[in-house]
């Protein structure tokens, strides 16, 4: 008997970790007012979407005739595209997003996390499919797949550094990838590039703690990274800083140029910043990326 209860606990202990996140998630997304969603544009489907005048090649069974009778001007009734969207989430979840200046910030991975969350709480409000990259949670619907985003997205990664996944990518689906981006970008451009061959438009958002911006190290100090596998030390920390903002600013130009020349948007937030506003930033993006 004591297997199936040892079982029971250590379940109960994973499963504690998730809830609140996703109590978070939902509480962030009702901060954002759902406007014009993405599917919703002309298309088959059984709703009524909105009326349009009629224009060159319309079939005259299209023509709303009471409608028209109000004037001179024939409308024709369009409907809603009912075609649900799949959005497809990747969310770094090495060491190094584990990182924070202080204890009155978020670390990197959580900000991550909500963000994601959140968003795919907006999603599934929306009727779209939401899932991750690769092949472990394909997108689909409903709140028992929000639950089983919150679990997966609470797991650690052991690595110092995050590679984006880019499988199983569907056509002309959008995505999401969340990341400090501090680590090779050669997979990073690899995943965009294949996203894009497929279709698929997206949003990259670069999650940086503000001592990563700012760089306010002076006299000795030890640079380990989080994962403890790379460590520098220097007497002269400050002497760092030029060549550090300089790196960093070639990063970010680097992320952003990748972005526009696949067709995704790019944006750095840092985590001593409000989650509400880059969480309507990013549903804004995600609108705008579904029209193209």
């Amino acid at each position: 008997m004591t297997y199936p209860l040892t079982l029971r606990a250590r379940a109960e202990a994973e499963a504690a970790r998730f809830p609140p996140l996703l109590a978070r998630a939902e509480q962030l997304a009702g901060t954002v007012l759902l406007g014009e969603h993405g599917r919703r544009r002309a298309g088959q489907g059984d709703d009524f979407w909105q009326y349009r005048p009629v224009q060159q090649g319309d079939p005259l069974r299209m023509i709303d005739w009471r409608r028209s009778a109000r004037g001179d001007t024939q409308f024709v009734r369009e409907r809603e595209w009912q075609i649900a969207q799949s959005v497809m989430l990747w969310v770094d979840q090495a060491a190094s997003m584990r990182f924070t200046s202080g204890s009155n910030l978020p670390e990197k991975a959580d900000r991550a996390r909500l963000l994601a969350l959140a968003v795919a709480v907006l999603l599934v409000r929306g009727g779209e499919r939401v899932g991750l990259t690769g092949t472990d949670l394909p997108p689909r619907r409903g709140n028992a797949q929000l639950l089983r985003l919150a679990e997966m997205l609470s797991q650690d990664d052991a690595a110092d550094y995050g590679l984006p996944e880019a499988r199983a990518m569907i056509p002309q689906a959008r995505a999401m990838f969340i990341s400090d981006f501090l680590s090779d970008m050669a997979p990073v451009e690899a995943a965009l590039t294949k996203a894009a061959d497929r279709g698929v438009r997206g949003v990259l958002l670069q999650v940086l703690d503000p001592s990563e911006e700012a760089f306010p190290f002076q006299g000795r100090t030890i640079f380990q990274s989080m994962g403890g596998t790379i460590a520098h030390e220097t007497l002269k920390a400050g002497d760092l800083r030029g060549r550090y903002l300089e790196r960093l600013a070639a990063r970010k130009a680097a992320l952003s140029d990748l972005c526009a020349s696949t067709g995704w948007q790019y944006q750095c937030h840092h985590t001593d910043a409000s989650a509400q506003s880059i969480l309507l930033w990013i549903w804004r993006a995600l609108e705008r990326g579904a029209g193209k």
